[in-house]
């Protein structure tokens, strides 16, 4: 296998790079120096459209997730899988990097997939590997986020983390996908120093931001609630929530997972092309302006008790960016400081909040601790 530390340049095969995230990440990491970019995904005219815009130096290769092989990934030194939807990630992907010796990233926020990780752990490190999932807004930057709020801390008792794009921000099938695959299923939850069955898009509430606003918010299966448990060991909760700023979409999504409570319906994930039309006609609607917030609760390094919140605002439709960061934060730290040690594990605990300052300031993201 070649190294990179003899190499002035990354070779990085790019799948999904037409859809609404990998877009944005071949745009972000077309400004960087050191990587030449591979786009890949099913549709040619839609790689050489977004070559054209984004990447005029990029080759672009069509290319079927589902239908990957170890041959594909000839000349690459990492591969990214952007392509949703995420609660679907392709094994696939990982046993062609794993069978052609090439570094894997992925964006995926499937449970499941995020947590299950390690099982490839062995393979990995038998090729030399490393495969890194959930590079993206959870685990890598929450995590990020966390670690900043709680050093030195005793004990943390309490963790509650929102995701609220704004309702103009672009939204592709894959998003929808994902968030109808578990919409009214039961939910494993860390609650009240045990683990709960709630209701997917259930236990909804107001959200209150910083700016005094409120948006409504629901229960979302994610790996945060297992990975915010193993790493953190909250004593009471461990909780994630989303939210679609139009009350009309989000309680209107919160009415139709009451078929699937009641066993009427299985999934609503067969109805994501019909409801991702119904959201499009609202998209003139509501505001450019994105929010991720983290709370947390605990015993600081004196044994006070001590609340901290780490938060994010994006405006100007710039929410979208903010899941593949922590892959470009990645990548340039690979690029800078050589590999991590090989092996298989979620993007936690990999990057500091400081690795996204310089993204943050490009996009005129606001961050602030309170």
């Amino acid at each position: 296998m070649r190294s990179f530390m003899t190499r002035d340049r990354l070779r990085l095969l790019i799948i999904g790079a037409t859809g609404v995230f990998g877009s944005r990440l071949v745009e972000r990491l077309a400004m960087e120096p050191g990587f030449d970019l591979v786009l890949a995904a099913r549709d040619r005219a839609k790689l050489a459209a977004l070559a054209a815009r984004s990447a005029p130096d990029a080759v672009i290769r069509p290319l079927d997730r589902a239908l990957l092989t170890a041959d594909d990934l000839a000349g690459v030194d990492i591969v990214i899988d952007a392509a949703g939807p995420f609660q679907d990630s392709h094994k696939r992907v990982i046993e062609a990097a794993i069978a052609a010796r090439v570094h894997y990233v992925d964006l995926a926020d499937g449970r499941d997939f995020v947590t299950g990780i390690g099982q490839h752990d062995a393979q990995a490190k038998a090729a030399g590997i490393a495969v890194i999932s959930g590079a993206s807004s959870i685990p890598a930057l929450s995590h990020a986020a966390i670690d900043q709020l709680t050093e030195g801390w005793q004990r943390i008792d309490t963790i509650k983390m929102g995701i609220f794009p704004g309702n103009r921000a672009p939204r592709g099938l894959s998003v929808v996908q994902a968030i109808l695959t578990y919409a009214g299923k039961p939910l494993r939850v860390f609650r009240n120093g045990g683990w709960e069955s709630v209701p997917g898009w259930g236990q909804t509430h107001r959200w209150s931001l910083p700016d005094g606003r409120a948006r409504w918010a629901s229960a979302c299966d994610t790996p945060e609630q297992d990975l915010l448990v193993a790493r953190y060991k909250p004593q009471r909760s461990a909780e994630f929530f989303a939210g679609l700023e139009l009350p009309l979409l989000h309680l209107g999504l919160t009415a139709l997972t009451l078929p699937v409570r009641w066993g009427v319906f299985g999934s609503l994930r067969p109805a994501a092309r019909p409801l991702l039309r119904v959201a499009q006609w609202f998209l003139p609607f509501g505001s450019d302006v994105g929010w991720m917030d983290v709370l947390v609760s605990g015993i600081d390094a004196s044994g006070a008790p001590i609340q901290r919140r780490w938060t994010f605002r994006a405006t100007g439709n710039r929410g979208p960016f903010v899941p593949i960061l922590p892959t470009v934060a990645l990548l340039r730290r690979w690029r800078n400081d050589g590999l991590p040690a090989a092996g298989a594990r979620p993007c936690s605990g990999l990057l500091d909040l400081a690795d996204f300052t310089q993204d943050f300031d490009a996009l005129a993201i606001k961050q602030w601790i309170s």
